[in-house]
């Protein structure tokens, strides 16, 4: 099928792109809508993207018919050799293939078309299950073919968007001249007057932003398709070389179809959940596949970028942005994160950063063949290695010295992995001769490399060497000062209650009563002298004699195991449910059991996190009286960090209650830390989803928190999906760096806009009759529980198989003990997206005129509102009426739960009307996060919506299978099915949990 794409527009509202007859159909590309809410959009034929910079797709206004025309060719192209495999594979599941497909076109072409949605669940229903299976797996892959796609697209358009400066007379620079880029950001301060050169470049040396990877199991895809997705855009770019042989262009279509091939022939599904050192070691893949590289390439542009704007140029160790992790350190109900997982973790981490920097170091070793003319310091530095061949190239002879210690470093590290898994058999490469390394020392420290590679840095600058310097050695200087030689550090998190226990055992043990008894002055107390005391509470070594229980033990554990890791292979140690000061003492004493102290430098810093509405309420109250115990003051020297939980307060309270709360607490949590002199840095909790504190606007995200909240310190977690889409490949990864970094920057001069008493007053009203709203259909109406199981795959989630993590920190527990993950999840795949809006309209509908018109005008002179309403009305745009409505009629069987399914459809309508009304637009589609999705919306819902109808009709079956308790081979087949139908729709929506 070959398509030629011509604009037309549909009822008003959507755009299609109708296609030319060709060997198999004439059906229109792609339209917009969302269901019963159809998105009022047009094809922009004059390149509106270019005045904006490149975006994904997702975050696109519009298809633009010249800019997109590439990337509509290579979802063509892509999507003609996958229709070639299944054709020759199964006619038949191709052929229904096609014909669903038209009709997801034909419903998208006109948002009133019901016949076209009645047309696919009868469809469906006859369906074998092996047609069901076939099927899912096509849209599934055709959907990753179209993400591929527009990653390279994205790329694609990053390079014709500067380009397209130079023919308007612009200077091309290092980075984007794009308001969310740093050369936007600096032009813009200085154009306003808001700082001078010194004082933004000043700015820029003390900020600190730090990402923390996460393995929060939102990433529906295996690792191993991921790495062939990313070699399709790999190909897509190498094909559209202008240099390319006719052969050359062959081999590269042969190489598309073997890996379209490949994936097609493999198993998509996880037959096993992933351990937590499966997990880790994905993460650490996007670090070495991506950003080692992209890290350093960043920061060699943002070098010039200074040098241009700000005359000036970085010094060679400032990394204003850095990389942590949770992967094999979040044990918060997670019981299959051990002490032995989480040493084994940082094993690994230490042995793939000594074998990334070792093989830089024979490159560089390569590269700097220099046999004259060296600093004093440099010459004193060679002459510390006696043992080496490179007698006369002194740089030579550091470099291979440091060779054989990372050589060293990696052998103890493969040493150790052994001894953690008792497995002599792993595969570890082999590195240098035992001999050569008997004398030289593995490398431990950051300061170990660091010190030698400046000292060779500053020796090459003086001697009239700087283009030498200035290459490969700047490089690994900045690696090493963005990862040092952990490659990430890893934070612990726990839930508060499991030291409590722990406490509470010793204190029975000690025979001075039960802690957990004690009101919170008297621990505070207790704790304060402990600590402030000389002795340990008990000897480590009778740990085992004391007749702890296992849990305790296991606590216990993890702090002895913390206090033997290098301490620059650990981040912060995170209290999960935190709610009192003396959660944070009892860590704090744990880790001085065990050796962990600011005087041994190894102690790690202690992050209470709230995460629920009252936590958020009281956190300011709590860390005033955490602040007025000296003993932890002296002992954190002035800093202090506290992480918001944006998921869980979400889910416990509502969207709007849950961000005022967090608006409200980090004010005040501000004043406190002002109150005391303590600097405070916020840690940000955010998920990928809206419906747990994403923002697809990253750079506007963060210039609207709450004043004096950032001030160049900003830590958040990036997880799931996300990781993939901001940090997939090399010039994407970059891009986001560079957001990040401009947008910490932009803040710390921005003039926010204070909100008005009124105004808060206003929005304690919306906060109360929001969470009231949300809190009684979720925890006080019985109908809910059965619905909302129902109605959703919640239950079924589990079969991904997607993270080592329980869905719930209870077994046992209902709603209240449902991860926010799994909850945001189980609503995005039914269109419903109920954890983003439900409460929403309560607390913005008043009867009083007053109230609506302080709504108004909020939304209008406020930013931190306008944001706030503006990602609510994205997510309502991507709800469907229709699509949310087949789930009740397929799944839903009691009568009252069907009749709540149209209370909560009802809902949904009344809070389109309210964000309508408070927002004064039309549609909306009007609102700026709704105008972004439009794009890939017109793309992906003709394939999505198709997918949603198969599976409320393979739950159905499911389910019924189930009942039966017979095990068959339909009932494995229409489980996969499923499977797959979950792992498709999260890539058309572009997000999960």
């Amino acid at each position: 099928m070959k398509f030629s794409f011509l604009a037309r527009t549909v009822c008003l509202s959507a755009i299609a792109c109708t296609v030319s007859a060709g060997p198999k159909a004439s059906k229109p590309f792609g339209v917009v809508s969302t269901g019963d809410t159809a998105l009022a959009i047009e094809i922009d034929a004059g390149g509106a993207l270019a005045a904006e910079g490149p975006v994904p797709l997702s975050q696109a206004t519009s298809v633009d018919s010249t800019l997109d025309a590439p990337l509509l060719r290579d979802i063509q192209m892509l999507n003609d050799i996958l229709e070639d495999i299944v054709e020759k594979e199964n006619p038949r599941v191709h052929k229904l293939y096609h014909e669903l497909r038209q009709q997801g076109l034909d419903r998208a072409a006109n948002s009133g078309n019901t016949a076209a949605l009645d047309k696919m669940i009868k469809l469906s229903a006859k369906l074998t299950a092996d047609e069901a299976l076939g099927i899912m797996r096509t849209f599934t892959l055709a959907l990753n073919l179209i993400n591929a796609a527009e990653t390279h697209h994205r790329l694609r358009s990053m390079k014709a968007n500067e380009m397209s400066l130079m023919t308007e007379n612009i200077d091309v620079g290092p980075l984007p001249l794009t308001d969310d880029s740093m050369r936007g950001t600096i032009d813009s301060v200085l154009e306003k007057g808001l700082a001078t050169k010194e004082e933004i470049y000043d700015q820029l040396l003390k900020q600190n932003v730090e990402i923390v990877l996460t393995a929060h199991p939102t990433e529906v895809n295996r690792k191993t398709l991921l790495r062939k997705f990313r070699r399709i855009t790999e190909t897509l770019a190498y094909l559209e070389r202008s240099d390319l042989h006719p052969y050359e262009k062959s081999e590269g279509m042969s190489r598309l179809k073997r890996i379209i091939a490949s994936i097609w022939g493999s198993d998509e599904i996880r037959r096993q959940k992933p351990t937590p050192q499966k997990e880790a070691a994905g993460g650490n893949a996007i670090i070495e596949t991506v950003l080692w590289d992209a890290v350093p390439a960043y920061l060699r542009k943002l070098d010039a970028q200074c040098q241009i704007s700000l005359g000036r140029r970085l010094p060679v160790e400032t990394v204003p942005i850095r990389f942590a992790s949770w992967i094999g350190g979040d044990r918060d109900g997670n019981p299959n994160v051990t002490p032995e997982v989480t040493r084994e973790v940082v094993a690994h981490q230490r042995l793939r950063a000594a074998k990334l920097f070792l093989a830089d170091m024979n490159t560089l070793y390569n590269e700097i063949a220099i046999s004259n003319r060296f600093s004093d310091e440099m010459n004193a530095l060679a002459d510390t290695i006696s043992n080496s061949f490179d007698k006369r190239e002194k740089y030579r002879r550091v470099i291979g010295h440091l060779r054989q210690r990372l050589a060293k470093t990696v052998k103890a590290c493969e040493k150790e992995l052994t001894e953690i898994t008792n497995n002599d058999q792993l595969p570890f490469a082999k590195t240098a001769g035992d001999g050569e390394l008997d004398d030289v020392e593995p490398i431990l420290y950051k300061a170990e490399l660091m010190d030698p590679l400046k000292v060779m840095y500053n020796s090459l600058v003086e001697t009239g060497y700087e283009g030498v310097a200035d290459g490969l050695l700047v490089d690994i200087i900045r690696r090493l000062a963005a990862f040092g030689t952990t490659l990430v550090r890893l934070d612990i998190r726990e839930e508060s209650t499991k030291h409590l226990e722990a406490v509470d055992a010793i204190t029975q043990y000690l025979g001075i009563g039960s802690y957990k008894l004690w009101d919170e002055e008297a621990k505070i107390s207790f704790l304060q002298a402990e600590l402030a005391g000389k002795r340990p509470l008990f000897r480590t070594r009778d740990m085992d004699k004391m007749g702890l229980d296992a849990g305790v033990l296991k606590t216990l554990r993890v702090f002895e195991m913390a206090a033997t890791l290098n301490p620059e292979a650990l981040g912060a140690y995170v209290i999960s449910q935190a709610q009192t000061a003396s959660d944070v003492l009892a860590v704090m004493l744990l880790q001085k059991q065990f050796g962990m102290k600011p005087d041994n430098n190894n102690m790690m810093r202690v992050v209470p996190l709230f995460e629920t509405l009252n936590d958020l309420t009281n956190a300011p109250e709590v860390l005033d009286t955490l602040f007025k115990v000296s003993v932890y003051t002296g002992a954190v020297k002035g800093k202090q960090e506290v992480m918001v939980g944006y998921s869980d307060s979400a889910k416990d309270a509502g969207r709007l209650a849950a961000c005022w709360a967090q608006y409200n607490s980090q004010e005040r949590m501000v004043d406190v830390a002002a109150k005391h002199n303590i600097e405070l840095t916020f840690f940000h909790g955010k998920g990928g989803t809206v419906g747990r504190g994403g923002n697809p606007a990253l750079y506007r995200a963060i210039m609207s928190h709450p004043p004096n909240t950032i001030n160049g310190r900003f830590r958040v977690t990036e997880q799931g999906e996300m990781i993939t889409q901001n940090f997939g490949a090399p010039l994407i990864a970059e891009r986001t760096l560079d957001i990040y970094t401009a947008a910490v920057l932009g803040e710390a001069f921005t003039k926010h806009v204070e909100p008005t008493e009124k105004w808060r007053k206003q929005m304690a009203r919306v906060s109360i009759d929001s969470c009231a709203d949300y809190r009684f259909l979720v925890r006080e109406e019985p109908r809910f529980v059965p619905y909302f199981r129902q109605a959703t795959p919640e239950l079924e989630l589990g079969s991904l198989n997607i993270g080592s993590r329980p869905a719930k920190r209870n077994p046992k527990g209902g709603i209240e003990s449902l991860r926010a993950i799994p909850w945001t999840f189980a609503w995005t795949q039914t269109r419903t997206h109920l954890s983003a809006w439900l409460g929403v309209a309560a607390g913005l509908n008043s009867e009083s005129p007053e109230d609506i018109a302080e709504l108004k005008e909020m939304y209008s002179e406020w930013p931190w509102f306008r944001e706030t309403i503006d990602l609510i009305a994205m997510i309502l745009s991507k709800t469907d009426f229709s699509i949310a409505k087949n789930y009740d009629a397929q799944l839903v069987l009691g009568k009252d739960e069907k009749t709540l399914g149209e209370e909560v459809r009802e809902k949904l309508v009344e809070t389109r009307q309210s964000i309508l009304e408070v927002t004064q637009q039309k549609s909306l589609a009007d609102g700026p996060h709704a105008a972004l999705l439009r794009a890939s919306t017109t793309i992906r819902h003709p394939y999505v919506d198709p997918m949603n109808v198969m599976q409320a009709e393979l739950l159905k079956r499911l389910r019924k299978l189930e009942n039966t308790g017979e095990q068959s081979d339909e009932l494995d087949k229409v489980r996969d099915a499923l499977i797959v139908s979950i792992s498709g729709i999260a890539q058309g929506m572009r997000n999960s949990g």
